[in-house]
């Protein structure tokens, strides 16, 4: 009797574990809206240059580099509200937005914050400015998504880019812009439309103090060291390069002497 009772017991268990367990991933999967709507929602934060891209860095960089104008108005990707708004050693001056489809969005490295914690936020919003602050070696935003929570080991990171709409190291982003190509912002770039080359091109003459080189036909690293007068490894290391493979119109940041 005793052994039936034990029996019972255990097999009682087991099916309130595997409830709780189906339950959780029903919760999971109604807590979260599908990547694909919101490609057709969310706009871009910033405009600028794609200058690192997710998983780079032996698997440690977690979200997506936006090269840019140093003040640069840094949008609010959809409605969210505001998490934290504060500076930290590594991030800088950082903003991070819990968003209703269950996602966190981080935008860190800012010059200035104009939003505080709490705050109800609309997309397109403007709510920080480009800079270069904290663990930065250049002017840019520097954007994650996050699934349901940021971690410290960001262990729910995703690829921004498979929200936002895939775009290749150096393309040119423009801000307000979803992934189907619609302008959702009435006046969100200050650059307008160009084509890549001629925003390239500003963003060489604007950075010349802020130490950077976009790469042109037939440059090599050994020949930009050689203009900059700089290692060839410290321009690796500064560009998180793991060889000496360049692309014309990349943007290449020049370490401070």
């Amino acid at each position: 009797m005793r052994d039936y009772i034990k029996r019972f017991l255990i097999a009682g268990i087991m099916a309130l574990c595997v409830g709780l367990l189906f339950l959780g991933a029903k919760h999971s999967q109604a807590s979260m809206v599908n990547s694909s709507d919101l490609k057709e929602e969310w706009i871009w934060p910033a405009d600028g240059i794609i200058s690192d891209t997710f998983g780079t860095r032996q698997g440690k960089h977690k979200g997506v580099d936006i090269a840019g104008k140093l003040n640069s108005p840094i949008f609010a990707v959809d409605d969210g509200v505001v998490e934290k708004s504060y500076y930290s050693d590594s991030y800088g001056n950082v903003i991070f937005i819990h968003h209703p489809s269950n996602y966190v969005t981080v935008y860190a490295h800012l010059n200035e914050r104009l939003v505080t914690s709490g705050q109800q936020i609309r997309k397109g919003d403007t709510i920080g400015k480009m800079g270069r602050s904290g663990q930065a070696t250049g002017v840019h935003l520097h954007f994650e998504t996050h699934q349901n929570e940021w971690t410290y080991e960001k262990k729910f990171a995703l690829d921004p880019e498979g929200l936002l709409g895939e775009k290749r190291l150096g393309e040119v982003v423009q801000a307000g812009v979803v992934n189907h190509g619609e302008n959702v912002l009435e006046a969100s770039t200050r650059y307008g439309v160009q084509d890549e080359k001629t925003l390239n091109h500003q963003i060489t003459i604007r950075n010349n103090s802020e130490h950077t080189y976009v790469v042109k036909q037939g440059d090599t690293l050994s020949s930009i060291s050689r203009i900059r007068n700089i290692a060839v490894e410290e321009l690796r290391r500064a560009n998180h390069l793991h060889s000496d493979l360049i692309k014309t119109e990349q943007i290449l940041i020049i370490p401070k002497k």
